[in-house]
């Protein structure tokens, strides 16, 4: 199959200085005399991994192992600081529950309003509306405001919103951790849907069990690192291992 997404040899670089914690006026006396100091933090260190139709890579690592902020690169948000990212499809990311959602707004006004910033049409909204609002089960609360719904109900609606509006490469952090248990139960079984349906996805999940079951690559990152690439078979064994010799 042909290659769709490629990154090679991304590196992701944020400079830290101390501004927040000392002040403006600490700030220009130190800018002053030279002292001031901005430290680099590497977020990422060389990942190169590429994807093909169909594909379901899976991310996996610890906490601060870079996942997130590789997303970030890959949708567009960042720019790796070297390497390159080349797609030859549209990139609909689902990162942060919050992005592309207006708090003051209803539901029925966000889930145009996120439609809008991916792009669909007006027309395409309105025929993937109910859809929307039924995977999300969220008929209840159509007309309310936003910000009076609980965190796993938005991460539904955004869930939702992201696999019923068709995307060519469809990126997603940790989402099926969003609602109760019977929701991520039916969010696992789209996730087989989207794979057979042959759409591209890149996932990001602490689970293991969900990963297996889910994803034919997968990507581990330590600290930034790549330390494999490949099936998940093998790849989730590496990692179950070196979780289990205390790492």
């Amino acid at each position: 199959m042909a290659v769709i997404l490629e990154a090679k040899n991304v590196s992701i670089r944020y400079v830290i200085g101390n501004y927040k914690d000392i002040g403006f006026k600490d700030y220009v006396i130190q800018k002053l005399r030279g002292e001031y100091k901005l430290q680099e933090f590497w977020a990422v260190k060389n990942v190169s991994f590429q994807i093909s139709d169909g594909d379901f890579l899976g991310i996996i690592g610890k906490n601060g192992a870079g996942k997130s902020t590789l997303l970030k690169a890959v949708s567009g948000i960042i720019r790796p600081t070297r390497g390159s990212l080349s797609a030859k499809k549209s990139v609909t990311a689902l990162l942060e529950l919050g992005v592309g959602f207006d708090g003051d707004m209803t539901v029925r006004e966000n889930i145009f309003l996120r439609g809008a910033i991916l792009g669909y049409t007006r027309a395409f909204m309105n025929a993937a509306y109910d859809g929307i609002i039924e995977f999300s089960e969220l008929q209840e609360f159509v007309d309310r405001p936003l910000k009076q719904l609980s965190s796993g109900m938005k991460g539904r609606l955004a869930f939702s919103i992201a696999c019923l509006v068709k995307p060519e490469i469809l990126i997603l952090d940790e989402v099926l951790a969003a609602g109760d248990a019977s929701f991520r139960k039916k969010s696992e079984a789209k996730m087989t849907e989207i794979l057979n349906s042959g759409v591209s996805t890149i996932f990001v999940s602490h689970s293991l069990g969900s990963i297996k079951k889910l994803c034919n690559k997968v990507l581990w990152m330590h600290k930034g690192e790549q330390m494999a690439f490949g099936e998940t078979e093998e790849i989730c064994n590496m990692y179950t291992q070196f979780i289990e010799d205390g790492n």
